[in-house]
Formats: structure tokens, sequence, C-alpha cells
């Protein structure tokens, strides 16, 4: 295949890569959109038990986890959630809201795939797919800046975005890519680790929660952060469910910048004074687990209090060991022992160093012409449709510029 050049080449063609690439061609740059996998978006495909939770109705910085916490300020107020959902509904898709502003399509994820595919034919984008990146080199050319050499042959461009996504979910082809071709131009990276992830438990506290894998109750999880008041699920190797998912990426940021491992902190009565519940039912002559059982769910509440040492009546402890289980049962501090890694996590925190871009063109500040854009960045959303904001966002601020 001879040489072909374009104004912009796009690596990764996934939810920010597509933004980018649709943005960039509809603004009359000559654009290609170049990836290894040989399905389209995979990660749109399967996000939202299939119905994508495309965005939130709350998107605010405070949302996002990132080393540089103003980096994003500037792409999400000029692409906002609002400006996703009017595309959603040009696109005639149709959604609902769920707890806490999450949408998600009503029929399935795929209709975001053809929104996004249907934009880039919009804006006349050309596609390499499934081509695999053997190298990426600057050249000398002010107007033909970089050569990408691939399976499907050599690509001159005046611009590259890098959209690569991080590491998460490895079946569907996550990889180191994109940090290689950051670390290739001199631009730091931020230790990738795992990140919205089911936390695994040190086999002392396993041995007694593990038989009640299964069991799911509400929950304040926090760490060193925001609580979020969500569910929790007991599994055979931890906790998971949307209120560890969203704590574990603080103690991952944590356990980075501390380099220790940080109690993650339950309250495992969201919404109730627990020394004035306990208060009111001193005189009761029932196990303490029994009582728990009314707030918590039985086999729980039992092997809890099996953990904590509070097999008694409730009227046989002494009103200063109430308060204090009390403020155990509001401040429920375990130490997780790890993450089931980046085969069960959501997305990656970490990536490309965000001091190193320009918060307004997702561009690197010491190499012009080379941008970034997606999870392949160090910004990680919470739960609940951030992520994907994130891509449309800093998709549309580099399909902007570049």
């Amino acid at each position: 295949m001879a040489d072909q050049r374009f104004d912009l080449v796009v690596i990764g063609a996934g939810a920010a890569g597509m933004m980018c690439a649709a943005t960039a061609g509809q603004r009359g740059r000559r654009v290609l959109l170049l990836d290894h996998a040989p399905k389209l978006a995979e990660k749109i495909r399967i996000s939202g038990g299939g119905r994508c939770n495309f965005t939130n109705r709350r998107v605010a910085a405070e949302h996002f986890l990132c080393r540089n916490p103003h980096f994003v300020r500037s792409a999400l107020s000029r692409y906002t959630a609002r400006d996703f959902i009017d595309l959603v509904e040009r696109h005639g898709v149709s959604y609902h809201e769920r707890d806490w502003g999450q949408l998600f399509c009503d029929d399935s994820a795929q209709q975001i795939i053809d929104l996004l595919r249907a934009e880039c034919e919009d804006g006349a984008v050309q596609w390499a797919m499934p081509a695999s990146v053997q190298a990426v080199e600057r050249t000398s050319d002010e107007h033909d800046r970089f050569v990408i050499a691939t399976t499907m042959g050599r690509f001159y461009a005046h611009s590259l975005v890098i959209a690569t996504g991080g590491l998460s979910i490895p079946k569907i082809g996550a990889s180191p890519f994109g940090y290689r071709i950051a670390e290739q131009f001199g631009i730091p990276v931020i230790a990738p680790r795992p990140a919205l992830v089911p936390l695994t438990l040190p086999p002392e506290t396993l041995s007694l929660l593990a038989p009640l894998a299964g069991a799911s109750f509400e929950v304040e999880a926090s760490c060193r952060g925001p609580a979020f008041r969500e569910a929790a699920l007991i599994t055979h190797r931890g906790l998971s469910g949307p209120s560890i998912l969203q704590a574990s990426s603080y103690w991952q940021a944590q356990a980075y910048e501390k380099d220790d491992w940080a109690p993650v902190s339950l309250n495992l009565l969201p919404g109730i004074d627990a020394e004035e519940w306990l208060m009111a039912h001193a005189s009761e002559r029932g196990l303490l687990a029994n009582l728990l059982s009314e707030r918590l769910p039985r086999r729980f509440a039992h092997a809890l209090c099996a953990l904590q040492g509070w097999e008694k009546p409730v009227n046989a402890f002494r009103h200063a060991d109430l308060r204090q289980i009390a403020a155990t049962l509001a401040d429920w501090q375990l130490v997780p022992s790890g993450t089931q890694g980046y085969a069960k996590a959501e997305v990656t925190l970490g990536g490309v160093d965000t001091n190193a871009l320009s918060s307004k063109t997702m561009e690197a500040r010491k190499q012009p012409g080379l941008f970034f854009a997606g999870e392949v960045m160090d910004v990680t959303g919470h739960l609940g449709g951030y992520n994907f904001q994130w891509a449309w966002s800093s998709g549309y601020a580099a399909g902007q510029h570049a």
C-alpha cells in the first residue's frame, strides 16, 4: 500500500477516539481513524450491562480523580453532558435516567457506537481497522510531522491523537500502547492501577465473610475522600458493589501516594444514628447479632459479631461498650489486601501526566501536534457515566484543535 497523508491520524477507535475523529472531520480536517481491534468499540458495547451509561446529569470536576485537579474543568465546560444528550436525541436514541443522574440507552449500547460511526461518516473520516501500529516517529517536515508505520501501510500526519485507553479489561484488547508513546516523546506517565475495581480482603477477614458471598446491603463507603452511599456486595474474594468500586479508586490513589494500604471505611448503618439506636435497645436480652439483623442481612450481622467479639446479649454490654460498638458500625475499617486487577476493573487510575498537556486542547506542551484523549490520561471518573463524559469532552477538545 502506498504511503498516505492526513491532516490527523487518531489511534484508538473507542469513545474518545471516535468523538475526536468526528469533531475534526466535521471541521474539514482529513482524518484517519486507526485501531488494532477487529470489532469496533467493544468497551462501549459491553458497558452498562449492554445499555451504556453514556453520561450523567450531574457532571462536575469533583467527580474526577486527577493529580492536576483543575485540568478537567476546561474540557468539561466546553463539551457538557447536555451537549452529548443533545447528540443522542438528534440521532433518535431513547434513554432513561437511573439513580444519581445516570443516563442509559433504553435499547442497546450498540446505538451509541452507531451514533459515533455516523458522526465520523459525516466528517468523511477514513478507517484503518484492524491495523496494528509498528512504530510512530516524528519527522523534520513541518506539515507531515508524524509517520505511523502499521500493518496496513505507512501514514503521515500533521497531527496525531492517542486515544488508546488504559489497561482495564485486557480480554477486549487493552494495552499500554498509549503510555509507551507518551514516554517515547518524553511525556511523564503516572503509574497506572486498576480503578472502579472489586477489593480483596486478607485471609483472617475473608474466612468469616467469604461464606456470605452474595450478600448485598447499603453502606456508606469512603477512603480518605468522598463517601459513597450505595450497595456493597460480599464476594468469595472480598468486597464489590457500587460503593466499593467507587471507594476503590481513592484506595488505590492513597496506596500509591502514601506507599501503604489505606483502610476503607464502611458506615454499616447509613442515615441512622447508631449510638442513639443501640442505646434505645440497651436493655434487650437478645443477642446483639439479632438486633443488628433488623438493619443488616442476618448472616452478615452474625459474622460481624463473631469477627468483632460481640457475641453477647445486648443488655450484657455496658453503655461505654455500646458507644464503642456504635462507633465501629459507623466507621468499620477494613484494610484490603489488594484488588481483583484489570480484568475486573472498569477503568484505569493514572496515565499520561496532565501537567504535561494543555487543558484546553489536550496537546502535549513540548510536542506540538501530539494530543491525547480519554482514559489514556491521568483522569479517572466516578462510577455513573463520568468516564464516558470525559471521553466525549476530551475527544471534542482534541478534535477542535488537532
